[in-house]
Parts: C-alpha cells; structure tokens; sequence
C-alpha cells in the first residue's frame, strides 16, 4: 500500500497543477488571447532547454542500440495503438467514417508530454526522462504520419513538414553533444541558464493542458457520453496499457526505455488531437468527448497501473 501511495503522491501534484490551469482560466486570470504567446515559449525556450538539462551527461544515452529502439518502439507503440482503435471502433460501429477516423486517432495516441515528463522524474531518474525525450520522436513521427493520414485520409507526405519542431532539433542536437561530453566543456552558466529555463517547461505547459482542457469541457456533458466514449475509454485505459506491460516485460531494452513504456500504458488520450481534428475536418466533438473521459478515469488508474506495472517489471 506504501508503494501505491508513492505513486499517488507522485501524480497528484500534476493533476493540481492542471487543475490550477484550469481555475486560472475559469477565473479569467489566464486567457485565451496569452495562450499562443505562451505556448510558443514553453515549445521553442523552456522545452529544448529541459531537453538539453536532461540529455547532456546522461549516460542511458550514450547507448546507440537505445537511441535506435527508443524512437522505434514510440513510433510503434502509437501505429498499434491507432490500429487496435481503428479495428475496435469498425467492429463496434462508428455512425459515420469521419467519427472512425477520429475515434483512431484520438484514441490511439498517449499522452506523451507534460504528463508523463514530471513521473519519468519524480518516479524514476533524469535518465529516464532523457529517454523519454528520444522515444517522443518517434511518437512525433507517428502522429504527423499514420495519425494524419487516418484523420484527412490524405497521403503521408502532406504532413511530413509538420514533423520539423524546435524541440525535435533540440534532441537532434543534444544527443551528439551528449556523446562527445559537451556538458564538460560548455560554460557552466550556459548550463545553469538552460536549468533554469527548463524547470519552467513543466508547471507552465501543465497549465496551460489544464486551461485547454477547461476551454473544451463546456462541450463535455455527462448526458453526451456515448457508447464511443466509453470504448475509448476501454481501448485506451484497459486493452492498450495490458499489451504496453507485457511489451515492457519481453522486449530487450534498458530499464530506463521499460519504464518510458510503464509511464505511457498509463496514459489517458493526448490533448492535441483535439486541435488536429477540428483543423483537419475530424469530428471534433468526439475527440473533446475522450480526451475528456479518458483523463478523468485516468486520475485514477495512472497510480494502479504505474505500480501494477512495476511490481510486474520487477520495481
């Protein structure tokens, strides 16, 4: 019971600061109109820097054979997840193509971010969230590929531009800085500096999760649950974090990769398909409706599945 509160301290801070996002923007102290000011800072400032803190001197990257799976097994696990999604809402029977393709993608794909970066350091090590940056390219790649092709139904190569972000060229960057032992020979200011401007990343992009989610739960209602919601809900938090557990059990990789994938079979559905499917002609309330769902069951079973995960992986 000890271990299962550890893991619930762990993740309550995150769902507080979310929820302070949440309040912040109920009470009009945070609105819309600062929203994309502050989120290009937290995209192209404070993440590369929590980037750059974290890859450099970590010694879980030095490894080529793990800077090769964890990007493959990212790109893997999110292709999976969309097609368990997508067979799953064709045998239980989308009302139309556009809410199939939706419900696919929205469901298929983990939160992958701001949630999962606080527990990879809180409940594991700075290595783990090193690793846990490079596993996201991969998760970057699925996303702009497979989960754009299954919303527009258009061909790959329309999204591919949509792959190059400044967080992306930061671990680009900081993986060879890693391998030659930059953080030897860089000034140490550059390196405090970098500290300091990470450690903002987190709290603020988790306010802005929550404000984001507040904006959307006006379109939320108990009564719009449909049996969709729920197979989300099933799919995502119960059938997709089994078959991540025993892929964390079986697969030959280091402990800090087999704890990226514990973090994400715990994950609830990822907010920005949410933005992709009402820019892209998916069905947007639908996605509203599970990212809605899936988080707020997730509340609870982040905590169970993360230490049923570790007690079946050994601690």
């Amino acid at each position: 019971m000890s271990a299962f509160l550890t893991v619930l301290y762990a993740v309550l801070p995150v769902v507080c600061v979310a929820l302070a996002g949440a309040l912040m923007r109920r009470a009009n102290w945070l609105n819309k109109d600062a929203d994309d000011s502050l989120m290009r800072v937290v995209i192209n400032v404070f993440y590369p820097c929590l980037v750059l803190d974290n890859v450099l001197g970590n010694k879980a990257l030095e490894n080529l054979g793990t800077l090769m799976l964890a990007p493959a097994v990212g790109f893997g696990t999110v292709a999976v997840g969309i097609g368990i999604a997508w067979l799953a809402v064709r045998w239980w029977g989308g009302d139309s193509p556009v809410m199939q393709r939706t419900f696919a993608l929205v469901t298929g794909i983990y939160n992958y971010g701001y949630v999962p970066l606080p527990l990879a350091l809180t409940l594991f090590d700075r290595e783990t969230a090193g690793v846990l940056f490079v596993h996201n390219v991969g998760v970057e790649l699925a996303l702009w590929s497979i989960g754009y092709a299954v919303l527009t139904g258009h061909k790959l190569e329309h999204g591919w531009r949509k792959f190059i972000t400044v967080p992306l060229v930061a671990v680009g960057l900081a993986l060879p800085l890693n391998l030659l032992g930059a953080q030897h020979f860089l000034p140490v200011f550059i390196l405090e500096t970098a500290k300091l401007l990470g450690q903002c990343a987190i709290p603020l992009g988790l306010v802005l999760v929550g404000a984001t989610m507040a904006d959307y739960a006006a379109e939320f209602k108990l009564s719009k649950i449909d049996r969709l919601s729920w197979l989300a809900v099933l799919v995502r938090m119960a059938v997709l974090p089994v078959l991540f557990l025993v892929l964390a059990k079986y697969l030959p990789a280091p402990k800090e990769l087999r704890h990226v994938i514990l973090l994400q079979a715990a994950m609830p559905a990822a907010v920005f398909p949410i933005i992709m499917s009402k820019h892209y002609g998916g069905d947007a309330p639908l996605a509203v409706r599970i990212v809605v769902a899936t988080s707020l069951v997730s509340v609870l079973t982040i905590p169970l599945v993360i230490r049923l995960g570790m007690h079946w992986l050994g601690g």
